[in-house]
């Protein structure tokens, strides 16, 4: 356990510096500014995609935080989506947790904390 806290914080020190990744010419079209997914530049005269000095960064494999922490919880566990009881029943709560979806109701969301509590399961949005 103690080796993944410190790969976590690893994890938190890379994403402290790590850019937001624009794609290219995200200022020439508003439709670009409203979603700044990355995309690949793949012009033949791209100085972008040869990543010439002076132009945005582009994400690499040095950007990615380490295996064995990749899309963990800053928990340390790993999410798993519930939308009903039923799927409490799959979650191993050594190494995972609950996250209730957003289109479950008030009256479902009441039973499933009531069912995680009881088998010692946490939720993070309870």
């Amino acid at each position: 356990m103690n080796e993944k806290a410190r790969l976590l914080r690893i994890r938190a020190k890379i994403k402290r510096k790590k850019p937001c990744f624009l794609r290219q010419e995200w200022w020439r079209y508003p439709k670009f500014k409203n979603d700044p997914k990355w995309r690949r530049p793949k012009g033949i005269d791209s100085k972008l995609r040869l990543k010439k000095k002076g132009r945005a960064r582009s994400p690499s494999i040095g950007w990615s935080s380490p295996r064995v922490v990749r899309g963990l919880h800053p928990s340390g566990y790993e999410e798993v989506l519930i939308h009903n009881v039923r799927g409490l029943e799959t979650i191993d709560p050594t190494r995972q947790v609950a996250r209730i979806g957003g289109t479950v109701g008030s009256r479902k969301r009441e039973m499933i904390v009531a069912k995680a509590k009881e088998l010692g399961i946490k939720v993070l949005n309870p």
